[in-house]
């Protein structure tokens, strides 16, 4: 009888181990995200905001079950916004306990160059959060690559037009005079060639001027503006030192800083505090409109920071801009793997590099899809084809008063989108000529 017992009991046993064991196997199931973070250096106030909101992000997604009971894992990487050590970090990052990255975020231009040509052989998805190569935005030349939110040729174009409208209209821009004042690296000079062409077709002399990195030392720069008496100045700059010594050394030489429009980079309270009273009527460009007034960025602040896991040692950074920005990256991640899960029939379970470049490219962010989440007006709608991988290709003008960002236009394109989108166009297709690649067909 014992041994009729026993014979039982590991039957049933047995039995249950095998009902058990694919529950717990479900219940492991991860997906591994990089953080190509930079923390360190001149450019660390940026990183700090805009990793440590990706970090909460995740954080937040698994306090709340996961993606469809999918948990996320990250591991991080310090580059400090060097190009070289951004392909250090993504070798290093690539592979984590047998699962491989399906998307990299260098938060910067010249790390995005140096990893690009990686991304189609690798089976991941560069995720250029409103910086990197615009002619990327052509997603039949560049499947795995995306500008979302918007590039810098649209960011040109819109400050552009803001000039033009306080000018009284484009036909009063004739024979007036830019300087675009900018960091010298690939991100500075990017916006060159959208801004060359409008100035040449508007009659506007433009006067390109180039400050060494860190950009630290702008004295001679400054003196050059004011010689040339410009009507604008286009201020592309990196990291809070380089852009508070703009607006200090722009008072030094008596130019009005409402004149003056800051790139997206340099469009964060990072950058206006130190400047003082310098920094009072600055404009500047926003992709992700600051303000902790969001339902999300409320959730996030209650239950991640409230439970102790905050990634900020100071919490007053929450809904500022560079954190705003991480976040509105890191929702399109969330979304592209529920995308991809629902497209490939993979509901609840990690997505592949390939499966997630598709949940990417099908992002369709409505005002109502944007409310749901909680950041409606936090970004601008928008939606990812097969052809156009910019999404929204619109930005806000914001003023700082001396102490907050107030915004002064709602969501704005280019006078001529499809002037811009041409630009983008004709340069993706000459870099498929040049490299032998075949475009991509979408149907």
């Amino acid at each position: 009888m014992i041994r009729q017992y026993f014979i039982s009991f590991t039957v049933v046993l047995a039995s249950f181990l095998t009902l058990v064991i694919p529950v717990a196997g479900a219940a492991e199931e991860t997906q591994y995200f990089p953080i190509a973070s930079s923390r360190v250096g001149p450019y660390s106030a940026m990183g700090t905001g805009y990793y440590g909101a990706q970090i909460d992000y995740l954080n937040y997604i698994n306090m709340n079950g996961g993606v469809n009971g999918v948990m996320l894992t990250w591991q991080e990487c310090e580059t400090e916004y060097n190009a070289v050590k951004t392909v250090e970090c993504y070798q290093r990052l690539l592979e984590k306990d047998g699962q491989r990255i399906v998307v990299f975020d260098t938060l910067g231009t010249p790390g995005a160059y140096a990893v690009i040509n990686r991304m189609a052989e690798d089976e991941v998805v560069l995720a250029q959060y409103g910086y990197g190569r615009t002619d990327a935005a052509d997603g039949r030349v560049w499947p795995w690559v995306f500008n979302a939110a918007s590039h810098y040729w649209s960011q040109i174009a819109v400050k552009m037009k803001f000039m033009a409208e306080q000018e009284g209209g484009i036909e009063n821009m004739n024979g007036k005079k830019i300087v675009h004042l900018h960091i010298d690296s690939a991100y500075g000079r990017e916006p060159l060639p959208a801004m060359r062409k409008i100035a040449q077709d508007w009659g506007v002399e433009l006067v390109e001027i180039s400050i060494p990195p860190p950009g630290l030392e702008q004295q001679s720069q400054w003196l050059q503006v004011r010689k040339e008496q410009p009507d604008w100045v286009t201020f592309w700059g990196a990291g809070s030192g380089m852009n508070s010594t703009g607006m200090t050394n722009a008072a030094r030489v008596g130019f009005p800083r409402d004149r003056l429009i800051y790139v997206t980079f340099g469009a964060a309270e990072e950058d206006m505090f130190p400047a003082g009273d310098a920094a009072t009527g600055t404009y500047a460009m926003a992709n992700a409109l600051p303000g902790d007034q969001f339902p999300l960025v409320n959730a996030i602040k209650e239950q991640v920071y409230g439970a102790g896991k905050g990634n900020l040692a100071d919490e007053s950074r929450i809904g500022s801009v560079y954190w705003n920005r991480g976040l509105g990256a890191a929702v399109m991640w969330i979304e592209a793997i529920k995308n991809a899960q629902e497209m490939h029939g993979k509901v609840g379970k990690a997505v592949t590099g390939a499966e997630f470049r598709d949940g990417y490219e099908a992002l369709n962010m409505t005002n109502e899809r944007l409310e749901e989440i909680g950041i409606m007006g936090m970004v601008a709608p928008f939606a990812i084809s097969c052809e156009n991988h910019e999404g929204a290709g619109k930005f806000a003008m914001m003023q700082w008063d001396g102490d907050k960002f107030v915004q002064v236009t709602d969501w704005e394109a280019p006078l001529e989108p499809a002037f811009i989108r041409q630009l983008v166009e004709d340069s993706a297709a000459k870099f498929a000529q040049e490299n032998n690649i075949t475009s991509k067909q979408c149907s």
